[in-house]
C-alpha cells in the first residue's frame, strides 16, 4: 500500500446492513447485506469513484467475508462483485452458499 492511498479501515455497520471501507475516515465504498438465518445475503457493492483503481473493492469484499467467517455465518453472493471475488479466492468455498432463486425471491423482499 503506497503513502498516497491514506489509512484504510473496514467497519461492519450493522445498523445500515452494510460494511464500509474507510480512507483517512471518510467513507470511500460500500458492501450491503442482509441476514437470513445463518446467512449473509450480499447484493450491492460500491466504491465511490474518487477512490477507483485502489484495489478497495477487493479489500472490502476480503474483510467482509473474513467478518463473516468469524462470525459463523454462510456467504450469499448476489452481487456481481462479490460472486467474481469468490470465484478467485477459493479459500472461502467452504462457506459460500448459491444464491437460488428461493433467496432472490427474499431479498426482493427484505428490500421493498
Amino acid at each position: 500500500m503506497n503513502e498516497s492511498s491514506g489509512i484504510r479501515s473496514v467497519q461492519r455497520v450493522d445498523a445500515r446492513h452494510r460494511y464500509e471501507i474507510l480512507v483517512d475516515g471518510r467513507r470511500a465504498g460500500l458492501a450491503a447485506y442482509r441476514d437470513r438465518g445463518a446467512q449473509r445475503v450480499f447484493f450491492h457493492t460500491e466504491v465511490d469513484e474518487a477512490f477507483a483503481g485502489q484495489g478497495l473493492g477487493a479489500e472490502l469484499v476480503q474483510a467482509a467475508l473474513a467478518d463473516v467467517r468469524e462470525s459463523g455465518k454462510r456467504i450469499v453472493p448476489v452481487c456481481p462483485y462479490v460472486a467474481k471475488f469468490l470465484k478467485r479466492h477459493e479459500e472461502f468455498a467452504d462457506i459460500t452458499d448459491p444464491a437460488t432463486p428461493d433467496v432472490l425471491s427474499w431479498l426482493e423482499d427484505e428490500l421493498r
